[in-house]
């Protein structure tokens, strides 16, 4: 299905380890509106989409997270790496330390582990596309509350390349909102109740 091409999509080029600003950048690996989440959300709904270019929509950007997902985590890892114990203390990174070493897991800033539960998939096409558009909102929210609390210039860099995707993607999906609602208006479909027999998008 998909042609990997074994580079990053934005490079991550970090010179300084900073276990504390890893700690919260992690939210986006594995956090409630991380990339981790966006991709299987999107990969999820793009089964029942009945629409051939919105099920492409729904590929698309849930593969391009996936590649997101790879960048959080060189974020994470380089600015966690080679860590001695007084930077670990430091931080307050050792509970942390203790757990995952310092490897790379899905996790909130917190440290609460990724759950399936921050996904929907409804199987509705236009609350598939509002939910969509709410968590491309939510994460760009989320990348804004990194910027503000991050001053390293090779890290800023990242993460204003992954929010202005964010913002590229509910644009998308607002534009898929709209074809989607034409066509479910052409069948009338509020005004009458489908048929729960077959499928009422078709």
């Amino acid at each position: 299905m998909w042609s990997y091409d074994k580079k990053l999509q934005y490079p991550v080029n970090i010179h300084n380890t900073n276990p504390a600003l890893a700690k919260f950048i992690v939210a986006q690996y594995g956090g409630p509106d991380g990339e981790l989440g966006a991709s299987m959300r999107y990969l999820s709904q793009r089964y029942t989409m009945p629409y051939p270019e919105l099920k492409g929509l729904l590929t698309d950007i849930g593969t391009e997270e996936l590649a997101h997902f790879e960048i959080v985590g060189a974020i994470v890892h380089q600015l966690t790496r080679c860590l001695t114990e007084e930077q670990i203390k430091k931080a307050g990174f050792e509970s942390w330390f203790v757990d995952h070493t310092n490897g790379v897991y899905p996790a909130t800033g917190t440290g609460v582990p990724w759950t399936a539960a921050y996904i929907q998939s409804k199987g509705d096409v236009i609350t598939d596309l509002h939910e969509n558009l709410a968590a491309e909102q939510k994460a760009r929210v989320t990348y804004d509350n990194i910027l503000r609390l991050c001053d390293d210039p090779d890290v800023r860099d990242v993460i204003k390349f992954l929010r202005a995707r964010e913002i590229v993607h509910y644009q998308r999906f607002g534009e898929g909102l709209r074809i989607a609602t034409e066509r479910l208006d052409e069948k009338n479909y509020y005004a009458i109740n489908p048929g729960f027999d077959k499928c009422s998008c078709k």
